[in-house]
């Protein structure tokens, strides 16, 4: 494929453009991955009903109408959907040249948090309010700008077939590339998202077969970096105190440990089937905070029981293991580097937020990829979809 635009797919030509094409037996359709679709499709909307029934007697927060979230996450589905459309449209290969373009946008949206068109939201000031009830989250589109700019760099000698893998200088530069916007953002402070970028940052190191130096040397600045942020007192009193209730969860049960506290009781209510849906009644008596994004995972807990949260959490494993499967086939580095970074981020992002509502990581602040509420978070995650099936679409078809 020599192409931009994803659809232009090898050994088509302009007499079989349209519909024909897209659904031939070789065609578009017949090459996407049906499966990441479905199950990221059946996630989002498990999440509308998840969001419905902790949102719905909250007057304090939908306005006086009940549907006023469950709404607004079916659009910011809808427009997810749509994005990832047009990123497989785009294609990855299209994205690869306009790595400068995008990788200056973020930065400068991310800088803009920081001015006094930024918003402090749950004591992130991660936010930039537009009016009008809509509000933009840069650090969640950041992540897509860390992984396509790291795999460019990084595979760049590889693909064209200079070097078997990156070399020194290209590893540094491309961590250089990645630091400047984690530093932004650490600087907010948003702490749960630095996190998840740094998690990238490693998957993406391994993905590209840097050598293993870079790797060890990696883990060792991140062991030094915590010691040294905890130190100079660069968190937040309330961030260190979330550690502190992680380390001790019986520190201050009706203070910094509540939300962490009633989340277990919400999950270990539910039982086996659940109270059943819109029956919880943790979930009801509205004893768990942010319940509709960072906690959602709860409201299946109690509702929806073990075999409800299960079934979330097997179609959050049908994502990886797909993923696993499209960065393992695709026949260039850049493609498998991109796929692992999706990879590290979804993996990383699911285990943190079920396992602070667990008791088992501490809170991060994190939602809960397709499920949890938040325009920005939906956006960014179905656009990485995009990115995984414009990998596919573009790779051989197996025999």
């Amino acid at each position: 494929m020599t192409g931009a635009n994803n659809f232009s797919v090898s050994g088509y030509g302009p007499e079989r453009a349209g519909w024909t094409r897209i659904f031939a037996r070789d065609g578009l359709a017949r090459r996407l991955d049906w499966p990441i679709l479905l199950s990221a499709l059946a996630l989002s909307l498990i999440g509308t009903a998840l969001v419905y029934s902790a949102t719905r007697n909250r007057t304090e927060i939908n306005q006086g109408d009940p549907y006023y979230f469950l709404i607004r996450h079916l659009m910011n589905t809808g427009i997810g959907i749509a994005l990832m459309i047009g990123t497989i449209w785009l294609g990855h290969r299209t994205l690869r040249t306009a790595v400068p373009i995008l990788y200056g946008l973020s930065l400068f949206m991310v800088l803009l948090v920081l001015t006094p068109l930024g918003a402090t939201i749950n004591g992130n000031r991660n936010w930039i309010v537009f009016g009008g009830g809509f509000s933009l989250q840069p650090s969640e589109f950041v992540k897509i700008t860390i992984i396509l700019g790291m795999a460019m760099l990084l595979a760049a000698r590889v693909d064209a077939g200079d070097k078997p893998y990156p070399d020194h200088r290209t590893v540094a530069q491309s961590l250089g590339l990645a630091a400047v916007p984690m530093m932004i953002v650490m600087l907010m402070p948003d702490l749960g998202s630095t996190m998840v970028m740094a998690v990238i940052v490693l998957g993406v190191l391994l993905a590209s077969g840097a050598p293993n130096r870079w790797i060890f040397g990696l883990l060792t600045a991140a062991a030094v970096g915590a010691i040294a942020v905890w130190q100079l007192h660069i968190l937040d009193e309330y961030q260190i105190n979330r550690f502190a209730a992680f380390a001790n969860p019986d520190l201050d049960p009706s203070g910094v440990g509540y939300n962490t506290n009633q989340a277990r009781i919400a999950i270990g209510s539910g039982g086996l089937t659940g109270a059943g849906l819109f029956h919880g009644s943790q979930t009801t008596g509205q004893f768990v905070p942010e319940q509709q994004t960072d906690f959602v995972f709860t409201v299946a807990g109690e509702e929806l029981g073990f075999l409800g949260a299960g079934l979330i959490l097997v179609l959050l494993g049908v994502v990886l293991w797909r993923a696993c499967r499209i960065a393992r086939e695709t026949t260039e580095l850049y493609g498998t580097i991109v796929a692992a970074g999706i990879i590290a981020w979804f993996a990383f992002q699911s285990f943190e937020n079920v396992g602070m509502t667990l008791g088992i990581m501490p809170v991060a602040g994190l939602p809960l990829p397709f499920v949890s509420y938040g325009g920005s978070s939906m956006f960014a995650v179905w656009m990485a979809v995009g990115l995984l099936q414009s990998i596919r679409v573009e790779r051989p078809m197996s025999a």
